[in-house]
């Protein structure tokens, strides 16, 4: 791990205060106990939020230089802890100035500190001697998409799948509705949603996760970053973010666990618009007959699963997944659904007066772009992109290298996508880029 020396006071008087973390953990303690009465409708116990800051030694100590992944976000070390825990500790590398380093930390930290639950990935404490370090606890089954994307073994049980979908769900919810503050996580996707030793998922990765006050109905963020083929289109052409943006990637999310496809191929086509053209499947007509559905389904599964459980998914994705957000569930709604809620009411249909909007892909950047008043800006990002495509299949990250009006596209980093992942290579020819609203 390297060495580099903070140097601001502001931090580590911060963190020399035991009040200041006395009092996050005793307030995110309460909240949890307090919101996960009121909210939570599952029986699962809500652990009690517990951090402590660690030294630099332990640290080294516990991981021993073990780096297991690099990304444009953090670097991430695998270690044990004296008392025989396994960890992920992930180093903050993606800021160029100590001060914007040091925001992102407090921003995560504010976040993951204040979040206590079975479905997210558990929080152990935080490093600030020589660099700036969050520790986790380590996911031993590597991510949601690790195990469904891996060509060289058997695939994902369907079982497992439903099971990583319910989780997911509560994690969710929680982070909505059982939390001091609404938390909106912004990056859902199956990389971020890691594996306990038992297969729970656990929802990680909160660099780019948002406050929501409880006044507040959403926010505008800047710059827009996230994952092409899992943005919701509000959030994208606007950057208008609220609850209802996970949830259009939560139905990103169940598509990519029923079909065994990425949200975009190297074909330029985003999962939602191959739901269209393989089965029929529109916003407005979210029921498929049998035989339609089982064209979703991943076919290394052959008949292995559920069909009811398959059609229970399959209409909760089409409702979260709807361009309109207005009718779109909430995460309330959809976890209500996904553990046996009645899908026939009435209320789920959208009126007949409400225009249907087709599924967007890559190359519907452009109309965006024209849309956008910031269209010089958007045109950059929409060539960027396409020259991203042609040069790798597998990097699909909308990050913070900044399209500025007199600068076009510059190099990015490759993304981290969890604790658990391999290090990835670096392809110099990536172009990466995000829309930066001045």
């Amino acid at each position: 791990m390297k060495q580099l020396y903070l140097r601001s006071r502001s931090l580590r008087r911060f963190f020399s205060s035991p009040s200041s973390r006395r009092c996050a953990e005793e307030n995110g303690s309460a909240a949890a106990r307090r919101n996960s009465v009121e909210h939570e409708p599952e029986a699962k116990p809500v652990r009690k939020p517990t951090w402590r800051c660690f030294s630099y030694e332990e640290m080294h100590r516990a991981t021993n230089d073990n780096l297991v992944g690099r990304g444009g976000y953090a670097e991430v070390y695998r270690g044990e802890l004296d008392d025989g825990r396994v960890i992920a500790v992930k180093r903050l590398t993606r800021a160029v100035t100590d001060e914007q380093k040091e925001k992102d930390f407090l921003t995560e930290l504010g976040t993951v500190g204040h979040v206590s639950h079975p479905n997210v990935t558990a929080f152990l404490g935080c490093c600030i001697d020589k660099d700036l370090h969050l520790i986790f606890e380590f996911s031993s089954l590597g991510s949601v998409s690790s195990n469904l994307h891996n060509a060289n073994s058997s695939p994902m049980a369907w079982k497992l799948r439903y099971k990583t979908a319910v989780g997911t769900a509560r994690g969710l919810h929680y982070l909505h509705k059982g939390c001091q503050r609404r938390i909106i996580h912004r990056d859902i996707k199956s990389s971020n949603i890691l594996l306990s030793a038992n297969f729970e998922p656990q929802i990680s990765d909160f660099g780019l996760a948002k406050w929501l006050p409880s006044e507040w109905t959403h926010r505008a963020v800047a710059p827009i970053e996230g994952t092409f083929g899992c943005l919701a289109p509000e959030y994208f052409t606007h950057g208008i973010v609220d609850e209802k943006t996970d949830v259009f990637a939560f139905g990103v999310f169940i598509l990519e666990i029923i079909s065994g496809r990425k949200p975009v191929d190297g074909s330029h086509k985003s999962l939602l618009s191959w739901l269209l053209t393989k089965a029929g499947f529109t916003q407005a007509r979210p029921y498929l007959n049998d035989g339609t559905i089982q064209l979703l389904v991943d076919t290394r599964l052959g008949e292995d699963y559920d069909i009811d459980q398959l059609k229970r998914l399959t209409f909760i994705a089409s409702l979260c997944i709807r361009a309109n957000a207005t009718w779109r569930p909430s995460m309330a709604e959809v976890l209500n659904l996904i553990e046996g809620g009645d899908m026939s009411s009435e209320r789920w249909k959208m009126p007949e007066e409400e225009k249907e909007e087709e599924f967007w892909d890559l190359d519907d950047l452009d109309d965006c772009a024209l849309e956008n008043p910031l269209s010089p800006i958007s045109n950059q990002a929409t060539e960027g992109s396409k020259l991203r495509f042609q040069a790798s299949n597998e990097m699909r990250e909308l990050r913070r290298t900044k399209v500025i009006l007199k600068k076009h596209i510059t190099q990015p980093e490759p993304t981290f996508s969890g604790a658990s992942e391999k290090p990835m290579a670096i392809d110099s020819s990536i172009v990466s880029f995000t829309i930066a609203i001045m």
